[in-house]
């Protein structure tokens, strides 16, 4: 099985880490580590809600995941870039990611801090640099969590199978919050998982990807595939354990698909 990531409590929508750290460190245990000791950082992502224009469901979920992929990808979070200090603190702990929504002059305030906005059909999502568990830019931690609930007007078009796509458990009922949390780990993990030239051909064609609720009936192989699984703790939403999003990249599978449109089953 792929690499799986547990959704931890502190009262945050998810955590996420580096695969390649050695198993007694694992980032996907849920059991404390030294991870749990080390200074405590999240990441911040803002989607933009206005009263009467509110994103579709889906679009906001595509945009926070390129979101994430796009602040991973970003020069200024590598080597010495003037946000790598902050990314490397957030990846050596339990990496806490973190949806708000805003509107007008919230959205604006928001705008005018260091980060990304990333742009959907429609939706907007800023994303920023991580920042201490307890020390929010204030024009950050005054924006509500909770509210972020939205729908899709049409349902959304079947996903191409020759593109990524991040399968979202058909079992579960989130919030657009939880979710985009979810979809930005999937994507994540994805990420991490991808030789060089995989994610340089990712990022240069701006990072396409699809989110979909998969079929009940494909779901069990999804997860037993070996693609990138998150598996959620259970503190905020949903049951423990529950998996949650299955990020499903091209290039991580060992078949292509196959004419019935099921994910090959990778071997250990």
């Amino acid at each position: 099985m792929g690499p799986i990531l547990h959704d931890l409590p502190a009262g945050t929508l998810g955590f996420v880490s580096e695969d390649p750290t050695p198993v007694s460190d694992s980032p996907f245990r849920s059991e404390p580590s030294d991870r749990d000791t080390a200074p405590q950082f999240v990441l911040p992502l803002v989607v933009r809600i206005e009263r009467a224009d509110p994103p579709a469901r889906t679009d906001a979920l595509e945009t926070a995941a390129r979101a994430v992929l796009t602040i991973l990808s970003d020069e200024r979070s590598a080597g010495d870039g003037p946000w790598a200090q902050a990314v490397r603190a957030w990846q050596d702990a339990r990496i806490r990611k973190v949806v708000r929504r805003a509107r007008g002059a919230e959205w604006r305030r928001a705008e005018a801090l260091p980060g990304i906005t990333v742009t959907g059909k429609a939706a907007e999502v800023r994303v920023f640099p991580p920042v201490p568990l307890d020390g929010w830019p204030k024009d950050l931690a005054r924006l509500q969590v909770s509210g972020t609930d939205l729908d899709d007007p049409e349902p959304p078009v079947e996903a191409d199978p020759a593109a990524p796509v991040l399968w979202l458990n058909p079992d579960l009922g989130m919030s657009a919050g939880k979710a985009m949390a979810q979809a930005g780990h999937a994507a994540q993990l994805a990420w991490w998982e991808l030789p060089d030239e995989e994610r340089a051909a990712w990022h240069d064609a701006g990072f396409p990807l699809a989110v979909r609720t998969a079929d009940p009936a494909r779901w069990p192989a999804l997860t037993g595939s070996g693609l990138p699984l998150v598996r959620d703790a259970g503190f905020t939403e949903i049951a423990p354990g529950s998996c949650t999003v299955v990020a499903d990249h091209p290039a991580l599978r060992e078949e292509p698909y196959a004419p019935g449109g099921r994910v090959a089953t990778r071997s250990e």
